[in-house]
C-alpha cells in the first residue's frame, strides 16, 4: 500500500488540498461574518484617507455624469435620449459598480498575498468579500441616484423599488466577473494592465451614454445585438424602472438573468479549480 493509498485510508488529506466543491462553498459560507467584517473595515480604512470620508463615494460618480454628460450631450446632439440628465446618472452610477467590481476582484488575490500565504482559508473569501464592500459603497450610491432623478424632473412610482432585484441579479453576474478575472491575475499579473482599458471599452458599449436605438438607428443587426448584452440590459431595465418615458422589452430580465447565472457558475468553478495555487501566488 502506498503513502496515499495509507493517508487515504485513515482520513488524511495533504496540506493545501484543494476540497470539493461542495465543501468548498460550506466553508465559504462558514466564514460569512469574517467576509463581511473584511469589506466593512476595508471600506472604513478607505473613506478615513479620504478628507471627505463616504462623500467621495458619490462625488466620484457625480463628476464622471457631470462631465461625460456634458462632453457626449454635445456630441450627440439630437441624438440624445429623452431625460438625458437621468439617463446618464443611472448609466453612470450603475456602471461604476460594475468596474470597481471587475478592477477590485483582479487584485482580491494578488494585493493580499501576506494574508493568502499565512492563513488557511478558502480563497474564495477574497473576491466575496471585494464584491460586498462594492455593494455597501453602493447602497448610498442607489439612495443619491433617486435623489438627483427627483431633482431632475422625475416622478417617484412604485417600480423604483425593483431597482432591488435588479442590484441583486447584477450583484451576481459581477460576482462572477471578479472571481474570473481574479484567477486571471494570478496566472497573468500583467492582466491589470489591461482591465482599464477593457473597462473603458465596456462603458462606451453598453449604452451608459447614449440610446442604441438613435445611434445605431442605421445597423438594425448591432442593435439586435444588443438584445443581449448583460450590462446594456441590466441598464435598461434600471431606466425604465426609474425614468417616466423609457421602454424596454421585459425579456431584458431573463437575459440579464442568464448571463448573472451562467457568469457566477463559470466564474466559480473557474476559481476553484485553481485554490491550490493561489497559496503560492508571489
Amino acid at each position: 500500500m502506498t503513502v496515499a493509498e495509507e493517508a487515504e485510508k485513515y482520513g488524511l488529506h495533504r496540506v493545501g488540498a484543494r476540497p470539493s466543491l461542495v465543501d468548498y462553498l460550506k466553508q465559504t459560507w462558514s466564514r460569512r461574518e469574517f467576509i463581511y467584517e473584511l469589506a466593512k473595515s476595508r471600506l472604513q480604512s478607505q473613506n478615513e484617507r479620504n478628507r471627505l470620508g463616504m462623500v467621495w463615494v458619490v462625488l466620484k460618480p457625480t463628476f464622471n455624469a457631470l462631465m461625460y454628460g456634458f462632453i457626449f450631450g454635445i456630441l450627440q446632439g439630437g441624438n440624445r435620449p429623452a431625460d438625458f440628465p437621468v439617463f446618464v446618472v443611472i448609466g453612470v452610477f450603475l456602471f461604476e459598480f460594475f468596474t470597481t467590481s471587475m478592477n477590485g476582484g483582479a487584485k482580491s488575490i494578488t494585493g493580499n498575498t501576506a494574508l493568502v500565504q499565512s492563513l488557511a482559508f478558502p480563497r474564495l473569501s477574497l473576491p466575496v468579500a471585494q464584491v460586498t464592500q462594492n455593494f455597501l459603497t453602493l447602497v448610498p450610491m442607489l439612495v443619491v441616484m433617486f435623489i438627483y432623478s427627483v431633482i431632475l424632473g422625475t416622478s417617484p412610482k412604485w417600480t423604483w423599488f425593483l431597482i432591488i432585484p435588479l442590484v441583486a441579479i447584477f450583484s451576481i453576474f459581477n460576482m462572477g466577473v471578479a472571481l474570473i478575472c481574479a484567477r486571471i491575475t494570478v496566472h497573468i499579473r500583467d492582466f491589470t494592465n489591461i482591465l482599464p482599458l477593457i473597462g473603458r471599452i465596456l462603458f462606451y458599449t453598453s449604452g451608459v451614454l447614449f440610446s442604441v436605438d438613435r445611434i445605431l438607428n442605421n445597423w438594425p443587426w448591432l442593435i439586435a445585438a444588443f438584445d443581449y448584452h448583460p450590462i446594456y440590459q441590466t441598464l435598461s431595465i434600471a431606466r425604465a424602472m426609474i425614468m417616466d418615458n423609457s421602454p424596454y422589452d421585459p425579456h431584458a430580465w431573463l437575459v440579464v438573468g442568464i448571463w448573472a447565472i451562467a457568469t457566477l457558475v463559470i466564474g466559480l468553478i473557474y476559481f476553484w479549480k485553481a485554490e491550490e495555487r493561489y497559496g503560492r501566488a508571489d
